[in-house]
């Protein structure tokens, strides 16, 4: 097993642990929706992005600053990593509206899914608000299966109470895409 939160690339993509350095250019980004933010369980605008960053770098999620090139375009992260069941959650992952829809996030996740089978991580994890559908069929496309749905077990930032589908990706559910 190698360690999972390690800096990662492919190409322009960059993945780096999230830093102070990256909090001006982080807010910048967050700022370009904010319309989104309303399906997160945290808010990354306004007056929330500083007690979010700080919460970000504080290690209960591990963090990522994602690079297009020089530029930082969004966010994701490693969570509820369990060694001993070879298991890990990606997510809290936004991207900035410039690189949705470009394939950048299938490049992305094919970095960290690759990445964490190497590290020897069986099932990967993936929360998504059932509002968000976009997200879901991502995830589809992966490959990943729905395992469940948790309901009303979540309250955002909003106060609303979220239900949450599960999905999962198992050695050999790999799409095409990933390959």
């Amino acid at each position: 097993m190698t360690e999972l939160y390690i800096p990662l690339a492919d190409g322009d993509l960059r993945l780096e642990p999230l830093a102070e350095p990256h909090r001006e250019a982080l807010r910048t980004a967050a700022a370009a929706d904010t319309e989104i933010w309303e399906m997160y369980p945290y808010s990354l605008v306004g007056a929330h992005f500083d007690r979010e960053f700080v919460i970000m770098l504080q290690g209960a999620r591990q963090v990522y600053a994602i690079f297009d090139g020089a530029t930082l375009v969004g966010c994701t992260s490693w969570y509820s990593h369990d060694a001993h069941n070879r298991s890990v959650a990606i997510g809290g992952t936004f991207l900035h509206p410039s690189v949705r829809g470009s394939g950048f996030n299938l490049a992305l996740k094919r970095l960290m899914i690759a990445h964490a089978r190497a590290c020897g991580i069986v099932r990967i994890v993936f929360d998504i608000d059932v509002r968000n559908t976009r997200s879901q069929a991502a995830v589809r496309k992966l490959g990943a299966r729905l395992d469940g749905i948790l309901r009303q077990n979540k309250i955002t930032w909003t106060g609303h109470v979220r239900d949450t589908a599960v999905f999962s990706l198992l050695p050999g559910e790999e799409s095409d895409l990933l390959k």
